[in-house]
């Protein structure tokens, strides 16, 4: 129906803005508002659930989107959710799910913002589609726009890992490596966007990125009811009770709480889930926020082993911390050995390779259920954002060492195997 500002509530014709408010300039942040008697009148649960679109796409009638043909071929979204028995019962936890995100096509969940973003730019019309990004949301938009055909530039702290640099530069994007950190390429290409025109991605700026990422929250639910077919039947699908998240510019987090708004407000589910955003120790500004009662975000020197989510001041930290607050959730920070220790244990429990930053949820998670601040019968989805090929060098400090040995059986024998 309309675009809505977070801070003041104003709303906005849907195409009269492309970004956000005008009275609040780029913290204006919008959301988009949808007229959910309509959507019910076009489309239901039992009506997606038989759809043969294995994508994101599946949930066109719930997207600010007008032509398909728009949409990037790539397959995105429909990653699967694993109930993850092994590790359950090592926590104690009898409905433990993993929904992995890493098996989208540029091997992150950024992959759902930035198909949602090159839609909307080629139903504009744009020319050419930018981002700042530490990684992971710059090879998806590359790759979207591979997809697409639309040239993109994006802006990339030097430190991240050459793993993301060589996978953005592979799909063909110009990418411009910003001597400082995230935030200050972050600013540089809202300038460079402003300046030459081009439609700009960034994180808390862009509305659509929201409408992207919210669709992980509707996989969440739809797969939840995949064996609970009288739910489905019943216009319903399936909430969890919590959903663990990494936090870094708080805008998973806030698109997953998005996602969850629409169909409790579509009555498609019964409940709000519990949004636990997990931080690193060393970026964990909107922790901070939420532990001192607020939603303002004060800026801090981050530093974490986790490249995606070392954010000193998150674009969408105000929204973050509001998910988490209304839902009655939780922050939790982890340190970058907890994130490191996590990974092979997820790895080993469930086969699920997590780069840091998606390590860091389930980090979170193992805090948690130590803590003992999870019922057991309670049903958890920890979302892994990010496959560990993203970054090898830290995969390679969790994994330690392989075993050498001469090429003869003697030397094989005096090997002593515990399986």
């Amino acid at each position: 129906m309309h675009l809505q500002c977070t801070l003041c509530g104003k709303t906005y014709a849907p195409d009269s803005l492309k970004y956000v408010c005008p009275d609040h300039g780029d913290d204006g942040i919008l959301d988009v508002v949808y007229d959910y008697d309509e959507i019910n009148r076009v489309t239901s649960p039992e009506k997606i659930s038989a759809s043969r679109e294995n994508s994101i796409w599946r949930y066109w009638d719930l997207l600010p989107l007008k032509n398909r043909a728009d949409a990037p071929t790539l397959q995105v979204g429909w990653t699967p959710m694993y109930r993850a028995k092994f590790l359950g019962a090592q926590l104690g936890l009898n409905n433990l799910f993993i929904k992995d995100d890493g098996r989208n096509p540029t091997a992150s969940y950024k992959d759902r913002p930035s198909a949602v973003v090159v839609a909307k730019a080629r139903e504009l019309g744009e020319r050419v589609v930018t981002t700042a990004s530490s990684g992971n949301a710059g090879a998806a938009l590359a790759g979207m726009a591979a997809s697409a055909h639309i040239p993109a530039v994006i802006f990339v702290p030097e430190s991240a890992p050459q793993a993301k640099i060589t996978q953005l530069l592979i799909y063909g994007a110009r990418v411009l490596l910003v001597r400082g950190t995230y935030d200050q390429a972050s600013d540089l290409c809202l300038a460079a966007s402003k300046e030459f025109g081009w439609y700009c991605r960034n994180t808390a700026y862009n509305p659509y990125t929201t409408e992207g990422k919210k669709t992980g929250a509707l996989e969440i639910c739809e797969q939840l009811a995949f064996n609970q077919k009288s739910k489905i039947e019943n216009r319903k699908w399936f909430a969890p009770d919590r959903i663990f998240v990494s936090v870094g510019d708080g805008n998973i987090i806030g698109g997953i709480w998005k996602g969850l708004r629409d169909l409790y407000a579509l009555g498609w589910i019964d409940k709000m889930p519990k949004l636990m955003g997990v931080q690193a120790e060393g970026s964990a500004a909107c922790y901070n926020a939420w532990k001192a009662g607020t939603d303002e975000i004060t800026a801090i020197e981050a530093h974490t082993i986790a490249d995606s989510i070392d954010v000193g001041l998150p674009r969408d930290g105000r929204r973050a911390v509001r998910a988490v607050r209304a839902t009655n959730g939780e922050f939790i920070t982890v340190s970058d050995e907890e994130i490191l220790q996590a990974m092979p244990q997820l790895a080993r429990g469930e086969a699920v390779f997590a780069e840091p930053a998606a390590s860091a949820a389930y980090a979170g998670l193992l805090k948690a259920a130590r803590a003992k601040k999870i019922d057991r019968d309670e049903t958890i989805v920890v979302v892994i954002t990010g496959n560990g090929l993203k970054d090898v060098k830290s995969a390679m400090r969790a994994a330690g060492e392989a075993t050498v040995i001469e090429p003869t059986l003697d030397a094989l024998k005096r090997m002593i195997f515990d399986f």
